[in-house]
């Protein structure tokens, strides 16, 4: 009675988390393995027809997706020491299955055989997609190959499965394996109160009773590094940071490596120049030209801003200290004390009216006003943690739409970061159109003994930035699981998220849930016009930042390995053209905790889409401003055009039919006071 096997018997088939364990899972997969074989098989044996074949498939993973989706959302929010130990063994069993589909040549020439005898004008525009896109996923994944090259992609892909699965344990466990413990009051001078106080608490549950201690995660180290007077201590959390997998016992550097190897190896056997050239044959941009192109854009606009902002910070220290050299580790405390300083505003003044409760509350009232959509808590289905929240989510006319999970704290079984799964994804799924089960996870300051979750503006936006991608994931109307909600190119998947940005910066929508907690004041106007005013500042050096992390990850992947024997060195000189700071005097690689573009991310040789998703969003944003940010029409047409299509019409098809014309940069460029 595996219950990853069963027909759940909740409300909406929410999963029963309670009733899963560990020992659940490998004979789970392996039995939904069956099951998907057992369907492929009866493929093959029928006539070759997009009912037959190419729907055939499309159906036959059911089980399949059901346990490894719920398996990898326990992965990443929940690792226990049981799932850490069947994970490698787990995406092994994967791997080689996944590979079994797509290098199975009977299987491969039903699909030419389908798609030779389907007559195109006789699918509509998602029939269309899924029959392309599964042709070329067949041929992209070797099945065109000799059986010695598949053999050597078989050999490629279960390498790259184990060292994926090593490379986000080390991250996860090199940052939890850090900790700084203040034992000198004067040292934590500056630090805010909820920020000691949390320390405090986590230092007196590691034993350290009296002490401080301090970590690698977000809420630790971000007020830290803000505020905190002491340089040589923040010279030590900055290394720390920058260090992370990084040498030690939880090194990383020769696992990344091999994996560019890896990819490289598997791009040229499947006829690519580079990994590069592989990934973004299927994205908006097509080539690796075309981005960079766009990111030289987008620098050259960025850069003077950049340089002048930083020379405002090194006369800012030089005027505080008689020094003007600026290490990384400076950057964050004195860009907080030039933020007060200028615009009157910091973090800590706006930490009140930002509980996490009404924050939430405040997300889900923009949604409703904007796409006529209810949200209700929930008490009484399963969860994995007791952190999470869960609520159904209703159109206005009553009908369920799907489940939404809230989890929102760090914990060491957590790795770091913020992102949304779908672990039951919309679309057809055991024989009905299933609803979504739809995961936003992120790592928010916990709360105190003595306050609630109060969250940084920064937090809020990166709620918002998750709920967005969770409301592509939740209003998706597609029959497709495949091509339904987050499943689009990826350089426009960051659409659907980075518009919802755009609202936290408004009087409108601040005035929903920006709300004293002890007080029950709305946010003053005044603080909301500093917040506006905030939107420009240091984003000269905030664009660079990004563009430099995009022209690391495309320099990487366009790069012939056997040329990367350093990895720090490697990475030091693409990033010396976007240097800012005087520390060169210690090793350092952020490539090895990067995971973005290697493992989990997803954004291998696609780290520039979060600037090519800032193009399209502040241009669909000014179509709301055009009228007014809650305007029904126009959220209407997003919501139609964009949150239910999925990735069953070719991006900017949708694009054009929600904004009536292509995008514009110049929208981005205005909203970063860039021109």
């Amino acid at each position: 009675m595996n219950p990853l096997l069963q027909e759940s018997t909740l409300r909406h088939g929410a999963i029963p988390y309670d009733q899963i364990k560990a020992e659940h899972f490998l004979p789970g997969i392996k039995e939904a393995i069956r099951i998907g074989k057992e369907n492929l098989d009866k493929v093959k044996s029928l006539p070759a027809s997009f009912e037959n074949t190419i729907e055939g498939i499309e159906f036959a993973d059911d089980y399949v997706s059901y346990v490894s989706n719920i398996f990898f959302g326990l992965y990443s929010a929940h690792c226990t020491e049981d799932i850490e130990q069947i994970s490698e063994e787990f995406n092994s069993i994967l791997t080689k299955y996944f590979n079994s589909i797509s290098l199975d040549a009977d299987l491969y020439l039903k699909v030419k055989e389908a798609k030779e005898n389907t007559k195109i004008d006789g699918l509509n525009d998602e029939q269309k997609t899924l029959l392309d896109k599964m042709n070329k996923s067949f041929v992209r994944n070797g099945a065109e190959l000799s059986e010695d090259n598949k053999n050597i992609i078989r050999s490629i892909d279960e390498e790259m499965s184990a060292l994926e699965v090593k490379f986000t344990e080390n991250v996860r466990k090199a940052t939890n394996a850090y900790q700084l413990v203040v034992e000198d009051k004067v040292d934590i001078n500056g630090i805010p109160d909820n920020a000691v106080e949390a320390a405090a608490t986590l230092a007196s549950e590691k034993g350290f009773d009296g002490k401080w201690m301090f970590t690698l995660h977000f809420p630790s180290y971000l007020p830290f590094m803000q505020n905190c007077k002491s340089s040589k201590l923040r010279e030590k959390m900055s290394k720390a940071r920058q260090t992370v997998a990084f040498g030690g016992e939880f090194d990383n550097t020769n696992s990344v490596l091999r994996m560019l190897e890896l990819k490289h190896q598997r791009a040229n056997l499947l006829g690519y120049k580079t990994h590069a050239d592989f990934i973004l044959e299927e994205r908006m941009a097509k080539d690796p030209k075309t981005v960079d192109d766009f990111l030289e854009n987008i620098k050259s606009k960025a850069k003077p801003a950049s340089l002048d902002e930083v020379k405002e910070l090194k006369d800012l220290k030089k005027d505080l200290d008689g020094d003007d050299t600026l290490h990384s580790w400076d950057l964050s405390f004195y860009t907080q004390i030039l933020k007060k300083k200028k615009l009157d505003i910091d973090d800590e003044v706006l930490r009140p009216y930002l509980k996490l409760e009404n924050v939430i509350d405040g997300v889900f009232k923009i949604a409703e006003n904007l796409f006529d959509i209810e949200f209700k808590q929930v008490d009484d289905l399963p969860t994995w943690h007791e952190d999470v929240k869960t609520f159904e989510v209703f159109n206005k006319n009553a009908s369920f739409i799907g489940l939404f999970y809230c989890d929102f704290h760090p914990r060491e079984e957590k790795r770091p970061g913020a992102w949304m799964s779908d672990t039951v994804a919309q679309g057809m799924m055991f024989g009905k159109i299933g609803t979504p089960q739809i995961h936003n996870t992120c790592n928010f300051t916990k709360p105190t003994k003595s306050k609630p979750s109060l969250l940084t503006l920064n937090e809020v936006e990166t709620l918002f930035h998750e709920f967005g991608h969770g409301l592509h994931g939740l209003l998706s109307k597609c029959h497709y699981k495949s091509i339904a909600g987050t499943n689009v190119l990826w350089d426009f998947v960051e659409l659907p998220s980075q518009i919802m940005e755009n609202w936290v910066k408004e009087k409108e929508c601040l005035d929903l849930f920006a709300i004293h907690f002890e007080t029950g004041e709305k946010i003053p106007a005044d603080i909301i016009e500093k917040i506006k005013k905030s939107a420009t500042f240091q984003e000269g050096y905030a664009t660079m930042r990004q563009v430099s992390l995009a022209t690391l990850d495309m320099k990487l992947h366009t790069t012939d390995p056997k040329e990367i024997k350093d990895l720090a060195a490697f990475e030091k000189n693409v990033l010396s053209e976007f240097k800012f700071t005087d520390d060169d005097g210690f090793d350092k690689s952020m490539l090895a905790s990067f995971g973005h573009i290697f493992p989990h991310g997803g954004y291998s040789s696609g780290y520039y889409s979060y600037k090519w998703a800032e193009v399209l969003d502040a241009d669909a944003f000014e179509a709301f401003k055009e009228k007014s940010i809650f305007d029904k029409d126009v959220a209407k047409k997003f919501r139609e055009n964009i949150l239910e299509k999925g990735g069953s019409i070719h991006p900017m098809e949708l694009y054009k039919a929600f904004r009536g014309k292509e995008p514009s940069v110049d929208p981005l460029l205005r909203r970063a006071g860039l021109i």
